[in-house]
């Protein structure tokens, strides 16, 4: 009794609720109930409504009743609280675990894929009365309580108990969705550890952090037909042409007047330096009304956003993730996002989002130090610590934590069909002397520096995601020459199917950095990333990272003056959806931003008003629309088969020329790079075809904000053997532009024929 009283026991079923004991030789029930704030309890039997005193024994608030009835079930407790009278079901008489020992296998081992099914809160019914079961693991905790509004946040009412494997579990009766609840979780030294639930699918929206009990079954989906086009299709072989994108900063609205879709001719509701007080977010719904339009006219095919799951500080971008299980209610309910992909599917558009396995925050609500040990870190601060970034880092040896994040990666597939994710960090993880100073990490077991349990890690959550959902994007933010990144595991590979070419990045930015008149010194700035472009399926992106911390953004990136600044970006942007690789740009970039991206602000919406922007803008959709009007651009993005340099070797003039193929057929397009504002006449290259070939695209053209200059259309080939091809074709390359051509087959035989007129 004093154990329950003090709240310190493991397992309060062994005292508490319904038991048969032997009186008088007697097989009969005492029925006990610990009731902190209680004056009196009575038993009332459900079929009687008869009422039977319960006596306080040790304790003025602990009660028990002996009954002579044979059947004891589903009976309530009466008790008085001051002129208050409460009926409530007993919880502790509810003895049935919806957690089997074939839960608790699968979780010591790390392979229980859904435990997220079985771990956290869930509405159930358990001999026939409506509850909500709690499960938490906690294995190094002395005792274990709920809080919550149903118990006036006393963690002395829902005492837990001690199940397999240090999981705590109990079901209370008669609550349901939308109840606040967090858990109480005592130490061994009596230290009190408020938390909320890790597999917890809502919480309050910041600064407060409880969790919520949420029904994520609900939503009814309309995107089917979506889903089985996904499960169908291989995404390294389709356009993927990505917007990346941070909800809070995208727009905002003003809480007196709902925001506008920017299309150029609004002014914006928000363009402080940080967020006034009558502005807000918008929520899911709202950006799916605005945000899907804008997205889908651009003619991007995948929204990716930067993490939605659950952080305490909006300035974390929410790369500091306490409820990984939990769709940030910044922007609404887990509904309401459900709603947002839902309606990016119907216009047809893939979300990605920002997964963070390899750190999380300290915040004492989360997960650092949870059951009172470091439960999910590593102990040793030299493994367990990303001191630069003010993190901790999971602990991937240990089973359960394994499971939690393989667990998590399905989840959001599972849940929110979600078509993939983005892997932050994945450097950070695979190298155990990631930002640390000499002596300040601990070798793996043969005297390295790479991480072999996050290694192994990684395989495991991709293979297990694609096993149950192909088709979807796993992307590794991976920095380094790890090998075999986006290999499959079967191989040794860890299993990604797209690996961010950082290198290509640094290169380019370095080089479009430059003055033009430098650049003839730097062409292997350009054409390096050919020499191991096939060693993985790179994804080539600019992303937020390039446009914060002083880095300026990517028109300030540009020299020369404004006209020159557009052109080389027009110039970069070409050459990025020209070369092998999928795509990723993040919000801004698409009509050219002067300003760093600011998180606390809207984007500078009210650029679209000037002609340079708006034409910036027309020119990204354009781009888009060659991307994904030309197989050769993207279905045989990683095999040497899809590309051929025609002359990489041009450093006097900063021009590359080459061509792509297209994997199912024998078509081709040839892209002109030029990387100065000299424009070239009569610049011939060489083609392995002959016939005419039409000018598709130019980023030079006065719609853009360009020069104009071109070919007028086309141009055909000449007998004139050049670049080791029997064809060549003597064609202007405007100043700081790509122009792109295609064998016009048809019109080539047509002419031929006679059929068309020239």
């Amino acid at each position: 009794i004093d154990s329950i009283v003090w709240n310190q026991h493991h397992d309060p079923f062994e005292v508490l609720g319904p038991h048969m004991i032997q009186q008088d030789g007697e097989t009969v029930w005492a029925v006990r109930a610990y009731l902190p704030t209680a004056e009196q309890a009575w038993v009332v039997l459900p079929e009687t409504r008869s009422e039977h005193a319960m006596e306080k024994g040790h304790d003025p608030h602990f009660f028990e009743c002996v009954l002579t009835t044979q059947e004891l079930s589903n009976y309530q407790l009466k008790y008085t609280e001051g002129v208050h009278e409460r009926f409530v079901y007993d919880p502790y008489a509810f003895k049935t675990r919806r957690i089997t020992d074939f839960d608790v296998h699968l979780f010591a081992e790390g392979n229980h894929h859904r435990i997220y099914e079985k771990l956290g809160a869930h509405v159930t019914e358990i001999d026939g009365v409506v509850g909500v079961y709690f499960a938490v693991w906690a294995p190094s905790a002395r005792n274990v309580s709920i809080l919550g509004d149903f118990n006036y946040w006393d963690g002395r009412k829902h005492q837990m108990r001690r199940t397999g494997n240090g999981i705590w579990e109990l079901f209370i009766p008669e609550i349901g969705y939308g109840e606040h609840y967090k858990y109480e979780i005592k130490n061994y030294h009596g230290h009190i550890y408020e938390k909320s639930d890790p597999y917890g699918f809502q919480q309050e929206v910041r600064p407060k952090t409880a969790s919520i009990v949420t029904d994520l079954d609900a939503y009814e989906w309309q995107d089917a037909d979506w889903l089985e086009q996904r499960r169908k299709s291989d995404p390294t072989s389709q356009p993927v042409s990505v917007y990346e994108v941070h909800l809070g900063s995208w727009l905002h609205a003003s809480s007196a007047e709902p925001s506008q879709l920017p299309d150029g001719t609004i002014e914006p509701t928000v363009q402080v330096a940080e967020l006034k007080p009558g502005a807000r977010f918008l929520t899911y719904r709202e950006l799916a009304a605005k945000l899907i339009p804008y997205v889908k006219k651009l003619g991007f095919t995948h929204i990716e956003l930067l993490p939605i799951a659950e952080h305490p500080f909006d300035g974390s971008w929410g790369y500091q993730v306490t409820g990984y299980y939990a769709t940030t209610s910044r922007y609404g309910t887990p509904e309401d996002f459900m709603y947002f992909v839902d309606q990016c599917h119907q216009a047809g558009i893939g979300v990605l989002i920002d997964w963070v396995p390899g750190h999380f925050p300290k915040d004492g609500h989360g997960l650092a130090f949870f059951d009172g040990t470091h439960l999910y870190e590593h102990a040793d601060p030299r493994q367990g610590e990303h001191k630069q970034w003010g993190t901790l880092v999971f602990n991937y040896g240990r089973n359960e934590v394994r499971n939690f994040l393989v667990a998590n990666a399905l989840f959001w597939i599972d849940k929110y069909h979600i078509a993939g994710m983005r892997v932050d960090a994945v450097a950070s993880m695979l190298y155990l002397d990631y930002l640390r100073e000499d002596g300040a990490w601990v070798a793996n077991d043969y005297g390295g520096r790479e991480n072999i349990e996050a290694a192994d890690f990684l395989r495991q959550v991709n293979h297990v995601i694609f096993s149950y959902f192909p088709g979807i994007l796993s992307i590794a933010e991976e920095s380094t020459s790890w090998p075999m990144v986006s290999w499959p595991t079967y191989v040794g590979g860890l299993g990604f199917n797209l690996k961010w070419n950082m290198g290509w990045m640094h290169d380019m930015l370095d080089y479009f950095n430059m003055d033009p008149w430098f650049r003839q010194f730097h062409q292997n700035n350009v054409t390096f990333s050919i020499w191991y472009a096939f060693s993985e399926n790179f994804m080539l992106a600019l992303s937020h990272d390039e446009v914060v911390h002083g880095k300026s953004n990517m028109l300030g990136k540009m020299p020369g003056d404004e006209w020159q600044k557009f052109a080389n970006m027009r110039c970069l942007f070409a050459y990025m959806f020209t070369h092998p690789g999928k795509k990723t740009l993040f919000m801004s970039m698409e009509y050219g931003q002067w300003s760093e991206w600011n998180v606390w602000g809207d984007l500078e919406w009210h650029l679209l008003q000037y002609e340079p922007h708006q034409k910036h803008h027309t020119f990204m959709t354009k781009l888009n629309e060659l991307y994904k009007s030309e197989p050769a651009l993207y279905t045989n993005d990683f095999s040497q088969e899809g590309f051929e340099w025609i002359d990489c070797n041009d450093n006097r003039h900063s021009v590359v020329s080459f061509i792509r193929r297209d994997r199912d057929s024998h078509d081709f397009i040839v892209a002109i790079c030029n990387f100065t504002p000299q424009p070239h006449s009569h610049y011939r290259v060489g083609v392995p075809e002959s016939g005419y070939y039409r000018e598709i695209f130019n980023s030079d053209a006065r719609e853009f904000g360009g020069s104009n200059m071109g070919n007028l259309g086309g141009k055909w080939t000449d007998d004139w053997a050049f670049h080791g091809n029997p064809y060549s074709i003597d064609v202007t390359l405007p100043p700081l532009a790509v122009v792109v051509f295609k064998l016009d087959r048809e019109y080539t035989a047509g002419i031929r024929s006679g059929k068309i007129l020239p």
